[in-house]
């Protein structure tokens, strides 16, 4: 069987940044077209959708995918990830189902959230194949899926607007695409993968002079039914999740500080304000799909440098990174400053062109952001995991409090204003983090780092 060759950083960087580049073009292009074809209201309604499901779906996901790609000892298989990641999945839409009941929304905005949650579920089960894909460092295919998804979705999301003239109709389009790239491109190529290794492992049992046929047994079939079969080795999934567990209640504190403000939007100003900040929120995404691009190509190799003590390589890709960052947040503010209510005004309307200030804070903190985000790629590779729990608990609070003292004074701008404040916390903290992790490299480097 032919071997699948790993691309180099350069090239799995291009893939990465072009995927996310016109995933994040295509998500962006519905909420234009809920803010086009739609109204405020509408947009509030995908947002709100979001906001409730994504803290959810961050926390069960327990970001096996960074920690899939990350396992250069290959601690576990791809079958323990993919029955832990299930298993997650199912618990993640019974908690939406429940929020959802016992919140008290209208029964149609019940039911857009409802979708959206199982169109994360789909989304999550996509990204476990993806940390396969991604530990054998074939980012172009996981870019491949984002193009193709993003671009079905922008049609389906249409298309289900135009039959039914709702948001729900758009969010059903949007599930069915997401499933279809699933089981027609992410499961194939898993699969590939997959067989490769099996084989591997038969040539290696073949050579060896302690092969049997007990041993062959073991291993999985070419069938694609065994290959992706979840493996329910409950001590196993135990010890996954207790390592996982951190980081998952880090991405769901990363989360909530993200949609912090949306809740207090929503409460204090209505869905109708919710709608405009998350439509001026989404802008941002451009410097984010590099930094994304980046972090995920750069975190096999970081994690290679750390585990083989390889202080010099290690320090140098992360200064790479955080100058890239530097350059990102300059640019982005600037583009604020001098086109903002004409870049506004052209995309989403004069209604949201009022808000120019609100944008030009949101560009501030998510400046400040591709800095923490570089960091959080690192300690992620230096498998840093437990301290990141109370450190985003921290940064996770001071959204809040910011928050509950900013929106209802200053309304759009104090929602902004708070993003800020977390974000410089959150940059402070994961770079003391990074320092202590290069400072105890040459200790830490023969043993898995779990602190």
């Amino acid at each position: 069987m032919q071997l699948i060759k790993p691309l180099s950083l350069r090239r799995n960087f291009s893939w990465t940044f072009t995927g996310n580049l016109v995933y994040a073009g295509s998500q962006w292009g519905m909420l234009v077209l809920l803010a086009k074809l739609g109204s405020p209201e509408m947009v509030g309604q995908f947002t709100l959708g979001l906001a409730v499901t994504a803290p959810v779906m961050m926390f069960t996901n327990l970001q096996l995918r960074g920690i899939q790609a990350t396992d250069a000892r290959r601690e576990y298989s791809f079958n323990d990830y993919l029955a832990l990641r299930l298993l997650g999945t199912v618990l993640a839409f019974l908690i939406i189902t429940g929020i959802t009941l016992t919140s008290g929304y209208p029964s149609k905005l019940s039911l857009v959230i409802l979708v959206i949650g199982f169109s994360k579920g789909i989304e999550s089960i996509s990204d476990v194949f993806y940390g396969l894909i991604q530990q054998h460092e074939r980012m172009d295919w996981i870019s491949i899926s984002s193009m193709i998804k993003g671009i079905l979705s922008l049609l389906m999301l249409d298309l289900g607007m135009i039959l039914t003239h709702s948001v729900l109709g758009g969010t059903i389009g949007l599930a069915i695409a997401w499933t279809l790239v699933l089981v027609c491109y992410d499961i194939p190529r898993g699969v590939a993968l997959l067989k490769i290794s099996v084989k591997k492992q038969e040539e290696e049992l073949e050579k060896s002079s302690e092969k049997s046929k007990d041993d062959r047994g073991n291993l999985p079939g070419q069938n694609i039914f065994h290959l992706c079969q979840p493996h329910w080795h409950w001590q196993r999934l135990s010890k996954l999740t207790w390592l996982a567990l951190p980081l998952g209640l880090v991405m769901m504190l990363i989360s909530l500080n993200t949609n912090i403000p949306r809740y207090f939007i929503k409460n204090s100003l209505g869905v109708r304000e919710l709608g405009i900040f998350g439509a001026l929120s989404y802008l941002m995404v451009v410097g984010s799909m590099v930094v994304g691009a980046l972090g995920q190509s750069a975190s096999p190799k970081l994690s290679k440098y750390y585990a083989a003590g390889n202080k010099s390589a290690f320090e140098k890709l992360i200064w790479q990174l955080m100058g890239i960052g530097f350059v990102l947040a300059v640019v982005g503010v600037i583009i604020a400053l001098v086109g903002g209510k004409p870049l506004l005004t052209l995309i989403y309307g004069s209604e949201y062109a009022q808000n120019l200030d609100v944008f030009v804070w949101l560009m501030v903190a998510t400046g400040i952001g591709y800095l923490s985000s570089f960091q959080g790629y690192t300690i992620t590779a230096a498998r840093y995991f437990r301290i990141q729990m109370p450190l985003f608990a921290l940064v996770t609070g001071i959204s809040a409090i910011s928050c509950l003292f900013l929106i209802p004074s200053q309304g759009l701008r104090g929602a902004s204003i708070a993003l800020v404040i977390s974000a410089l916390v959150q940059l402070v903290l994961t770079s003391g983090i990074t320092y202590h992790a290069i400072y105890k490299l040459p200790r830490n480097a023969q043993e898995s780092n779990t602190l």
